[in-house]
């Protein structure tokens, strides 16, 4: 009796084990993965890996001479969903493109033309398929802002049927989608020396910033601040961060150049009173990446070093008007409460922008405020050997896979300022690889790098914008390879 109780036991175990393995491991990709050529650099390696993903989520993920791209795809079942992916969701498509394209010109630069002449023209015709379609999220509106009303042609959350039509009212766009758009325009223009994706990102950039609370508190000052969207009063993390180092960028483009754009303020005098003036691009674009910079820094860093999710307990309630001199503008907005949770993203963009701002104007402060940054970001983010003996686990939950991706680009940025970045960004590669190397299946990675697919074949949809996110990861690591 005791040996057949102690059999049962053991035989209870067994099922219990193979049932928890069950879902969160897989059969291996029956090809396996591309062995790579002998003396392939890892530079390279990561870049045809990069490639190698993003054709095949092109592939699986968009349909139809509009590129209509559904949300998930099923590489088991094949399964495609009928959930069209958000404009968010389009852009890390076009995140992915173009940083194949900077490293394939990247690897030419470093004396390897091969990749780039293979492949440049291919990459480059398919930046410009998915600028064209992202059309279909495009639509026009009027909006009265702090400083004017005028109507705007801008991107919507949604993809409508017909380009240039889709509704982009009230909460319907907000400010941090045109803001990944503009980078990723700015980056096109930067990898093709077409000026329309210039032209472009310079007019949502113009959109972006008239959302910049201007109006002025009792003591003078700009409350500053953008809200989540021109229907929103929340200031978010995820509406300022971003647009620091795009500012940089075009501030960088225009430097030593005699071009100038119209600036809209608040007079000081009267604290009411919408001017503009004639100030100069590169200046201007420059100035208002530190106000941006600055506001974010002020409000919304915690006291463990990491950047909270925004600012709440605004006044007004919801978005209100007001008349001066005859003429109606947005009441501007104050908030007081911080709120969390602290998410990878939002502490990657500030890193970027430290690391830019400190490149360009070579303040000291920024270089400080970027290493205190990813080294607390590290610490709070990073898991050491949580899943996998030697191995960072990063929270992987809702939309976490691509916003470690932006953290991982922030410690990028910085590598030639700090290099102790160089231990974050390599946990980056080893999940990666570890992903690439034990779990890939008809060219796509699991969700979950570290612990794989679900033996229920229903259970491993994966996102459009995580497939895009895991090859933008591997480019950009190319890059990182020859540069370091």
């Amino acid at each position: 009796m005791k040996i057949f109780k102690t059999i049962l036991a053991t035989y209870a175990l067994v099922l219990l084990l193979t049932s928890a393995c069950s879902e969160t491991t897989s059969d291996s990709d029956p090809d396996g993965p591309n062995p790579p050529a002998e003396g392939t650099s890892t530079s390279v390696e990561n870049l045809q890996r990069a490639m190698e993903l993003t054709d095949n989520a092109v592939e699986a993920h968009f349909t139809g001479a509009g590129m209509a791209m559904a949300r998930y795809y099923n590489p088991y079942t094949k399964g495609r969903s009928e959930e069209k992916g958000s404009v968010w969701m389009y852009t890390s498509a076009i995140e992915a493109v173009n940083a194949i394209l900077r490293g394939l010109e990247a690897q030419k630069e470093n004396g390897d033309a091969t990749l780039y002449s293979d492949n440049f023209q291919h990459y480059s015709e398919l930046l410009h398929q998915l600028y064209e379609n992202a059309d279909y999220y495009l639509g026009t509106f009027e909006l009265t802002s702090y400083t004017q009303t005028r109507e705007w042609s801008v991107y919507g959350v949604n993809r409508n049927n017909a380009k240039g039509s889709a509704d982009v009212s009230g909460i319907l766009n907000v400010y941090d989608d045109q803001m990944w758009l503009i980078r990723e325009l700015i980056e096109a223009y930067r990898n093709t020396d077409n000026e329309e994706y210039l032209m472009k990102a310079e007019y949502l950039t113009q959109y972006v910033l008239d959302g910049w609370d201007c109006t002025l508190d009792a003591n003078g000052n700009e409350i500053g601040g953008i809200t989540w969207g021109p229907g929103y009063v929340t200031k978010h993390s995820c509406s300022n961060g971003p647009m620091v180092s795009p500012l940089v960028w075009l501030s960088e483009l225009y430097k030593d150049k005699a071009d100038v754009i119209t600036s809209h303020y608040v007079d000081s005098s009267d604290k009411e009173t919408r001017k503009t003036r004639q100030v100069n691009k590169s200046e201007y674009y420059l100035n208002f990446a530190k106000k941006i910079y600055a506001w974010q820094k002020k409000y919304l860093l915690r006291a463990d070093g990491v950047y909270n999710d925004m600012m709440g307990g605004c006044s007004p309630g919801s978005p209100e008007t007001e008349t001066v001199n005859g003429t109606v503008y947005r009441k501007g907005i104050s908030c007081r409460d911080q709120v969390g949770p602290a998410i990878s993203y939002n502490s990657g963009t500030m890193l970027s922008g430290a690391a830019d701002l400190y490149r360009v104007t070579g303040d000291d402060q920024y270089l400080t405020d970027g290493r205190r940054l990813a080294d607390a970001s590290f610490t709070y983010f990073a898991k050491p050997g949580q899943t996998l003996s030697g191995y960072y686990t990063y929270d992987i939950s809702g939309f976490n896979d691509w916003f470690n991706g932006v953290l991982m680009r922030g410690y990028v940025a910085l590598f030639p300022a700090y290099g102790n970045v160089a231990n974050y960004i390599d946990s980056f590669q080893k999940n990666l690889d570890y992903g690439y190397e034990n779990f890939l299946y008809n060219g796509f990675l699991p969700t979950n790098l570290l612990v794989g697919w679900s033996y229920d074949n229903n259970k491993n949809n994966t996102e459009a914008m995580f497939n895009f996110a895991f090859s933008a990861e591997y480019a950009v690591l190319s890059r990182y390879e020859l540069e370091k």
